[in-house]
């Protein structure tokens, strides 16, 4: 793995040409550019919190700012999964004409997106400063926000690792994509996006099977990130359960770092698996 890895890093400068070429297609002919990939899920989103706010009574202030924190970066990790899967069936042509590690497409693939990311966090952060400006009330900064390169190295080591399983997977089995994209819907629903982890642990299911409910979702690392993203961008608030407002739960970091030891491996295995199946790419029928 170390040879694949200095190999990669002398093409470093087409690994960077390619991210800009990514970015450049998916904008290309478009007026609102980079806008886009926050006006999609701004728009889920609020229809979420219009949904939430007069029809599901949870309570929450400002439902929009939750919603986005723990949405913005499920879809990265959605996107990149699903963009990745076609990235080496579409670059065919050119794998057989000319030699390039073959890992710099899907990885470029994923960067792009995390890109995105980036930028889409910013602009979460400029809706929060807007929102108290217009209504004045508590700060909406936390200090524990300076966490938030943690949870971004976390979120794109488990995206990038399970991107490499599955671009090398699909090339071979293209039943892999539509797998993939049963998945990620499900997964949507079984992460803290639109409901909070007190209501999963407040359930009277979990606390029937003795709180092992709870902890079943949190060996999910999307379902941990998604909850830490909104417990650390964002002020605790009571959620209501049963008619009841119950207390915020603290941020569980045991959890945190299973969801980084996890998503280290998963990019360990994905990278190891993908240059093991790399050549006999060219080979496919």
């Amino acid at each position: 793995m170390l040879s694949e890895l200095k190999e990669l890093w002398r093409f470093r400068e087409l690994l960077l040409t390619m991210v800009e070429r990514e970015l450049r297609i998916r904008y290309k002919n478009s007026i609102l550019g980079f806008f886009w990939s926050m006006l999609n899920p701004l728009i889920t989103v609020l229809v979420m919190s219009f949904v939430f706010q007069n029809f599901l009574t949870d309570g929450i202030h400002n439902a929009t700012a939750y919603l986005l924190a723990a949405y913005l970066p499920f879809t990265f990790f959605q996107l990149c999964l699903m963009d990745s899967a076609q990235t080496i069936l579409v670059a065919m042509p050119l794998i057989k004409k000319i030699y390039l590690p073959r890992e710099i497409l899907p990885i470029a693939s994923v960067i792009s997106n995390f890109i995105h990311l980036l930028m889409a966090m910013v602009m979460f952060f400029v809706y929060l400063l807007a929102v108290y400006i217009i209504h004045p009330g508590q700060w909406p900064f936390q200090a524990t926000s300076l966490f938030l390169p943690v949870l971004l190295l976390i979120n794109l080591c488990l995206s990038l690792g399970l991107s490499l399983f599955i671009s090398a997977f699909n090339t071979f089995y293209e039943d892999v994509k539509y797998i993939v994209g049963v998945i990620t819907y499900l997964m949507f629903f079984l992460c803290p996006i639109l409901y909070f982890e007190e209501r999963v642990a407040n359930n009277g299911l979990n606390q029937a099977w003795g709180g092992k409910l709870y902890m079943l979702m949190n060996m999910n690392p999307m379902f941990t990130l998604s909850n830490a993203y909104r417990k650390l961008l964002l002020a605790p608030t009571k959620v209501e359960v049963d008619h009841h407002l119950v207390n915020p739960l603290p941020l569980d970091w045991r959890y945190v770092g299973w969801a980084a030891f996890v998503s280290i491996a998963i990019l360990i295995g994905g990278y190891s698996t993908f240059n093991r199946l790399k050549w006999k790419f060219v080979e496919r029928p």
